[in-house]
């Protein structure tokens, strides 16, 4: 696989409390030059982002980030203010305390409801990994698949811990035919990069895009 394929499948991310305006424009810019799949930005900073690139970038946010108990309401109030931004992809975090009670159903509900006010913007759904049992991450695979989301994503990159084979090669197993996947956290080398790709992963999400290329 190419350089050039690979950023294909990179959401060029730049999610850190301090990001400032500066660095949002690096971001994009890089974005712009090498061809990546889209940028991964704060949501204060899309409609900027828009208004100042247009259709230059994709444009990827966050939702309930990155701990995830935010209420229901609260999320689809983020994504509508997000599509009204100029937003084309979301990446919501489920709620882990949820998940962790055994309510699976209820994160199910909640990931539909996220779904259907996307509409036909893409839903990642980011079970974050660390946090949970293998009982639990396959109860998330059939949620995300039963929902109807679009894929299913790792982690936040803020927990502790990241992406794994692991992981990848479960939810491989468990998701439905319609469900992709996104690895994130920690990919920080081409030899990361290659292997989630080899593995079947559609996205890759990293900070690290420029050192890794």
């Amino acid at each position: 696989m190419t350089t050039q394929d690979m950023l294909k499948h990179i959401d060029h991310t730049q999610l850190k409390a301090y990001a400032a305006w500066d660095d949002i424009v690096r971001l994009c810019d890089e974005a712009v030059e090498l061809g990546t799949a889209s940028v991964c930005v704060p949501p204060a900073y899309i409609k900027r982002i828009h208004d100042t690139y247009g259709d230059k970038v994709n444009i990827c946010t966050v939702v309930g980030f990155p701990l995830g108990y935010s209420v229901t309401g609260a999320k689809v109030a983020e994504v509508r203010q997000a599509l009204a931004d100029g937003c084309n992809e979301i990446d919501m975090v489920v709620n882990i305390g949820d998940v962790k009670n055994g309510l699976f159903e209820k994160v199910e509900d909640e990931i539909r409801t996220i779904k259907k006010e996307c509409g036909s913007h893409i839903l990642k759904v980011i079970i974050e990994t660390c946090y949970l049992t293998e009982e639990e991450k396959i109860a998330m695979c059939r949620a995300v698949t039963n929902a109807g989301a679009d894929f299913i994503k790792t982690s936040t990159g803020f927990g502790t811990g990241g992406a794994t084979r692991e992981d990848v090669e479960l939810f491989k197993k468990y998701i439905g035919p319609g469900v992709k996947i996104k690895a994130a956290g920690g990919v920080s080398t081409r030899e990361d990069l290659e292997m989630f790709l080899n593995l079947g992963c559609e996205r890759v999400g990293t900070s690290r895009c420029m050192e890794i290329v």
